[in-house]
């Protein structure tokens, strides 16, 4: 007993020692304080270290470096130990998504969870066209948030509100950056849009745009964020099944040198990073 007592120790103070940023899969449906939850909740039981579940942040401290939607899958960006601090480095890169577009359905959330609000043809639509619409939402634009977003009033999500069906008003058009826009399928009434883009770009926005500017309406079905900083979904994120002390200790190692040195994170401190919801979907 003395022996497996010793062990678990010292696996709980490999787990605390742990720090720096990393990446995990986020799957469709789960929210992403979700998925964090669920991280640590792994990796406390491994440990063998027993907390309720309100004293769990305290006990060890992590934080996720951007919201993806619960509809969302792809890389969510995890800070663990001083790793936290950080984060807000994740919220103002660059970011790429793979999403799905359907041509002639609008919704009230701009994506697939929500209820359909205008439908309209989109027949007339050719595949030139939709390229030549993609131009205008490339570089320096102006958006329009979605009124379902993790953006708050008053200390609350606008969706929370909104599903409480309190009034809510649309947040002003903010400047947003987009690298680059590609078409890679067009199978009407589907398209299939990559896209690299900077911090505070909602994709289901721009999905929704595009339908407006075709003279039509859109909504997003599907969407992948593919990498976030010079974290990349194929190389850097760990799915469930990887989830261990050991697995989680060798991609540290591993995500330290695609980072900057050390003094350019002294200044980045943000309160609860966990909870910052400025990102991209």
């Amino acid at each position: 007993m003395a022996a497996g007592e010793a062990a678990l120790g010292r696996t709980a103070d490999r787990l605390f020692s742990l720090s720096g940023l990393f990446a995990v899969y986020k799957p469709k449906g789960p929210t992403s304080a979700g998925v964090l939850n669920q991280l640590r909740e792994r990796l406390l039981a491994e440990a063998g270290v027993q907390t309720n579940e309100n004293k769990r942040n305290k006990v060890l401290k992590m934080g996720h470096g951007g919201t993806l939607d619960s509809a969302a899958a792809g890389v969510l960006v995890v800070g663990i130990g001083k790793g936290t601090k950080m984060l807000k480095t994740m919220l103002t890169g660059s970011k790429k998504y793979t999403a799905i577009g359907l041509l002639g359905k609008a919704t009230d959330t701009l994506d697939a969870t929500g209820r359909i609000t205008e439908e309209k043809p989109y027949d007339q639509i050719t595949k030139g066209d939709l390229e030549n619409v993609l131009q205008k939402f490339t570089g320096d634009i102006m958006q329009v948030p979605p009124l379902y977003s993790a953006l708050k009033k008053d200390g609350e999500r606008l969706s929370t509100l909104m599903k409480r069906g309190e009034p809510v008003e649309a947040k002003p058009a903010r400047p947003v950056k987009v690298y680059s826009i590609s078409l890679q399928q067009f199978q009407p009434p589907l398209f299939t849009l990559d896209v690299e883009c900077g911090g505070g770009f909602y994709v289901r926005s721009l999905v929704s745009d595009i339908g407006k500017e075709l003279s039509t309406c859109a909504t997003m079905q599907e969407l992948t964020r593919t990498k976030q900083g010079p974290f990349t979904l194929e190389e850097h994120a760990l799915y469930e099944d990887k989830w261990t002390i050991d697995e989680i200790a060798r991609s540290l190692e591993h995500c330290t040198s695609l980072l900057p040195g050390e003094p350019s994170h002294k200044k980045l401190k943000t309160e609860n990073p966990g909870e910052t919801a400025v990102s991209c979907e």
